[in-house]
């Protein structure tokens, strides 16, 4: 897994976040729960983070910057394609601090998803925005990603 891709700025370090990185990583997923509405909570964040490494059940990258600080991180979930009989991911989560924004963190962190997708010889990756989500989408399909005009989603909640 590479560092630092070749096309990103040199102040952006991208790392597989590990236990060590929680203090970092919490205030960032707690800063993405908040842009959906959802009540602070670093510390129920950071438990959950700490879940889901310690049991290897997401991948998550993490973007430092120069002096060590979270600008930003993605989350993957694995999922499989039974037609195709092989891995995929679901890019879950993915969120930028807002004073490190519009410097090419979201691009590095997804760029780096799809790296790692293909070192892990994934299917596809997969995501999903809202509608009203226009610059993420801006950003996905500058990327390459299609959205999909063929398919309805459900979901059930539970």
């Amino acid at each position: 897994m590479s560092n630092q891709p070749s096309n990103q700025d040199a102040s952006i370090n991208i790392v597989r976040a590990k236990l060590e990185h929680l203090d970092v990583l919490a205030p960032l997923f707690d800063g993405y729960r908040q842009f959906y509405e959802q009540t602070a909570d670093v510390e129920g964040a950071r438990i959950f983070l700490e879940s889901r490494i310690t049991a290897q059940e997401s991948t998550i990258f993490l973007a430092l910057g120069v002096n060590g600080e979270g600008l930003g991180f993605t989350q993957l979930y694995p999922v499989f394609t039974s037609v195709g009989m092989r891995r995929a991911w679901l890019l879950n989560d993915l969120f930028v601090a807002p004073e490190a924004r519009k410097q090419g963190v979201a691009e590095a962190l997804m760029e780096e998803a799809r790296t790692f997708a293909k070192q892990t010889n994934a299917a596809y990756l997969t995501l999903e925005t809202a509608q009203t989500n226009a610059s993420a989408q801006a950003l996905y399909e500058k990327l390459g990603w299609k959205r999909d005009t063929e398919h309805y989603f459900y979901s059930l909640s539970l």
